[in-house]
């Protein structure tokens, strides 16, 4: 019933024109979520939950009131015909606390690290979708704002991820550097964000379920790993990589055609902040490999070896969306072909 609610509150955004349609469905995406967050009974989980719920409903009741405000000003609720600054930026602000961009992101992190790894992925992919199709909806009238929420995220994500050590964290802060990347290049070529956000719905999903197999959630049970799940330990780095953006791996393609789009709208100093602020992601996703790599046995960190249980997970999902986080560079051209209008 609650996977049901989740699909049922995205569809109905998705499927919406008018804002109160909109706000249900983002309202039934919290609620169906809210349950499987705290079903484990664990205070940590509990009060992830609590948190996540007040920043949606702060989210949502601000959403209400700027299309309430909207409807005041112009007379009329339909999303795409949204035309006053007001409404707009506090529309784009709502909708940014929602997915958890920065300067509004404080809570992801604290709300991930509480959660367990398959609901820390459900939050991390399809709870993004919804505010997404709103933001892509409104996209062109507030372009300074969207320009300086993608700057300080990928900053942010960036530098927030670099001491940590929990991984769902690392998680959560390469999740807001990767949302940054999106919002950058919103406003001039919507295509480009969508391939950018579906990249990183394969890239995140495969980084959870392998840490999901090995059910690491700090680097130290990372470090061990390779005495669970070998040949998997040999392909998380290439994962780990393809999420920090290096060729010749998936995740080059989406900042390859985000900086060259961003440098083509004569924004070379956007874009070299950007690439800069991808090297701060690059460098955590980095410490991540050498830990499951390079760490051998007998100089392995303090860490116990994990029994070496057969896993109950499904391997499809893990199988496929590794190999599309590894593989897919070379189809750029035939997706640019399929991008450009």
């Amino acid at each position: 019933i609650l996977l049901f609610g989740l699909g049922l509150g995205t569809t109905i955004t998705f499927a919406s024109s008018h804002w109160l349609l909109a706000w249900m469905g983002l309202e039934m995406n919290t609620l169906a979520i809210i349950p499987l967050m705290a079903q484990h009974h664990h205070p940590r989980a509990v009060e992830a939950t609590t948190k996540y719920f007040l920043t949606q409903a702060a989210a949502a009741a601000t959403l209400l009131f700027a299309s309430i405000t909207n409807a005041w000003l112009t007379g009329q609720w339909e999303i795409q015909q949204i035309t006053h600054p007001l409404p707009t930026t506090m529309i784009t602000l709502a909708l940014a606390l929602k997915i958890g961009l920065a300067p509004l992101h404080a809570w992801l992190p604290e709300v991930l690290q509480g959660l367990d790894l398959t609901t820390g992925l459900i939050l991390s992919t399809w709870q993004k979708l919804a505010p997404f199709a709103l933001i892509l909806q409104i996209q062109p009238s507030n372009s300074t704002t969207l320009i300086i929420l993608g700057l300080a995220s990928t900053l942010i994500g960036g530098w927030g991820g670099l001491n940590q050590t929990q991984l769902r964290k690392i998680l959560a802060y390469s999740s807001i550097a990767h949302l940054g990347w999106m919002i950058l290049v919103l406003q001039f070529s919507p295509s480009i964000t969508l391939l950018t956000l579906l990249t990183y719905l394969i890239m995140t999903s495969s980084t959870f379920l392998v840490f999901k197999l090995n059910k690491s959630t700090n680097i130290n049970t990372l470090a061990t790993s390779w005495a669970k799940a070998p040949a998997l330990t040999a392909l998380t780095p290439l994962i780990l990589l393809s999420l920090g953006g290096l060729p010749p791996l998936t995740g080059f393609m989406p900042k390859w055609l985000i900086l060259q789009e961003l440098t083509k709208q004569g924004l070379a100093p956007t874009a070299t902040l950007a690439a800069l602020s991808a090297l701060l992601s690059l460098y955590f996703y980095l410490r991540l490999s050498y830990a499951m790599t390079l760490t051998i046995s007998p100089n392995s960190l303090l860490g116990t070896a994990p029994w070496r249980l057969p896993s109950t997970q499904l391997t499809y999902p893990l199988a496929t969306s590794t190999a599309l986080t590894i593989c897919l560079l070379p189809l750029t051209p035939a997706i640019s072909a399929l991008l450009t209008p």
